[in-house]
C-alpha cells in the first residue's frame, strides 16, 4: 500500500477518536464506455466524445431530475447505497502513424478486484460540517476547452501522476502534491507504471439550485480559491454559503503498453489525447449525478467515516459490483485501432 494511503489508514483511527474529518474512499467498476452524455448533451445520440462511466444502472442518454436512487436497480460501486453516476473522458494513445488506440484502465491502489473504473472520494472537515447533496443534484468539474495551465500549483483541481514503476511505484505524496510525478498537463516522458488522473469538484453550493445551465454556476470554490486534495476547511462565499462534501475522482490508465518511444510521434511530443480531442490534458473534466439512497451520505459524513468501510453504510463485493453494467447505446469500435477519435468528424472543442 502506498505510504500516503497508510497515513490515511492511521488517520482513520485518530479521526474516529477525535471526531475529525471524514473521507470515504471506494472503488466503482466500469459500467459502460459510450458516446452519450446525459449532463452536457442530454438526449443527443451520439454525443461529441466518448466517456467511461461508473455507478448506477440508471445511466442513459437522458436522466430524470428526480431521485436517481429510486430509478437505478444496482451500482458498480462498493458502497451499495451509492447509485450515483460519475464519468470522465477516455484516454487514447496517438501512434506515430496517426492511428488511435483506447488506453485500458487499471484498478487503483488498495481498491480490490474492481473492473477498472473510478476511485471516488467524499471528504468533509468534520461531523455536521457539510450538507449532503439533494436528489436531482448534478455538477461538472473542469473545462473541456482548456488548453493552458490554471497556474494553481498544488491547488490544481486536475492532475496526472506518472508512476515511476509497477505496483504504483512513486505513490508517496497525496494527489496533485508530488513536485516531480504530478503534472497538470499530460506527462511528457514514458510512465513506467501507468498514469493516474485526478479530478476534484468544488465544495460550496448556493443551497437552492440542483443544477445550472452550464452545470457549474450553482457550485463554487472557497473565497480563497480552489483548495488542494482533502483541504476542505475554506470559507464559502456568501453567494454559495453551503459547504458540500468534496468529491474527487481518480482513474488509473495502463499506459505501459505504449511506452516505446519509437511508437511516439516523430517530433518527440507526448502521445496521449483525451477523447474530447485534447492533446494537452488541461481539458480533463468530470461529470457527477447524485444518487445516494435517502440520507446515507449525510450519515457517513456526520459519522466521520474513513476509507472503504463505514458502520452506517453497507458494502458489496466486487464480484457483485462488476455485474452492474448498462448496454452500450452508440455502437462503434472502442477497442481497436482507429484512424480518428470517435466523434472527431463532429463539431467539438479542440
Amino acid at each position: 500500500m502506498a505510504p500516503w494511503l497508510n497515513l490515511i489508514a492511521f488517520a482513520a483511527v485518530a479521526q474516529a477518536q477525535s471526531g475529525g474529518n471524514a473521507m470515504l474512499r471506494f472503488g466503482c467498476s466500469q459500467t459502460v464506455i459510450d458516446r452519450i452524455d446525459p449532463l452536457v448533451d442530454p438526449g443527443k445520440v451520439p454525443s461529441p466524445h466518448v466517456h467511461q462511466v461508473v455507478g448506477g444502472d440508471a445511466f442513459n442518454v437522458s436522466m430524470p431530475m428526480g431521485d436517481i436512487s429510486k430509478v437505478a436497480k444496482c451500482t458498480s460501486c462498493s458502497y451499495d447505497e451509492d447509485l450515483s453516476n460519475y464519468w470522465t473522458a477516455n484516454l487514447y494513445f496517438r501512434a506515430r502513424n496517426g492511428s488511435y488506440k483506447r488506453v485500458p484502465q487499471m484498478v487503483n491502489d488498495a481498491i480490490g478486484s474492481a473492473n477498472g473504473g473510478v476511485t471516488v472520494y467524499y471528504t468533509a472537515p468534520g461531523p455536521k460540517t457539510v450538507t449532503a447533496f439533494k436528489p436531482g443534484f448534478r455538477m461538472f468539474a473542469g473545462d473541456a476547452k482548456r488548453r493552458t495551465s490554471t497556474n494553481l500549483g498544488k491547488n490544481m483541481q486536475s492532475c496526472f501522476r506518472c508512476y515511476s514503476g509497477p505496483n504504483f511505484k512513486g505513490n508517496v505524496y497525496s494527489p496533485c502534491f508530488d513536485p516531480k510525478l504530478d503534472t497538470e498537463g499530460f506527462p511528457t516522458t514514458p510512465c513506467l507504471g501507468g498514469i493516474r488522473s485526478s479530478v476534484i469538484f468544488p465544495l460550496c453550493w448556493d443551497g437552492k439550485t440542483l443544477d445550472s445551465p452550464n452545470h457549474i454556476d450553482h457550485v463554487a470554490h472557497p473565497v480563497s480559491g480552489p483548495t488542494s486534495f482533502s483541504v476542505v476547511n475554506g470559507k464559502c462565499p456568501t453567494t454559495h454559503p453551503v459547504k458540500i462534501p468534496q468529491v474527487h475522482l481518480e482513474i488509473v490508465w495502463d499506459t505501459t503498453k505504449f511506452n516505446k518511444k519509437e511508437d511516439w510521434p516523430a517530433d518527440g511530443s507526448q502521445p496521449f489525447v483525451l477523447s474530447s480531442g485534447d492533446p494537452t490534458g488541461y481539458g480533463q473534466h468530470g461529470d457527477y449525478v447524485f444518487g445516494w439512497k435517502d440520507d446515507t451520505l449525510q450519515k457517513a459524513m456526520d459519522n466521520a467515516c474513513f476509507g472503504a468501510t463505514c458502520k452506517s453504510l453497507t458494502t458489496q463485493s466486487f464480484s457483485a459490483a462488476n455485474k452492474c453494467t448498462v448496454k452500450t447505446v452508440v455502437k462503434e469500435n472502442n477497442d481497436g485501432w482507429l484512424n480518428s477519435l470517435p466523434g472527431m468528424d463532429m463539431d467539438m472543442p479542440m
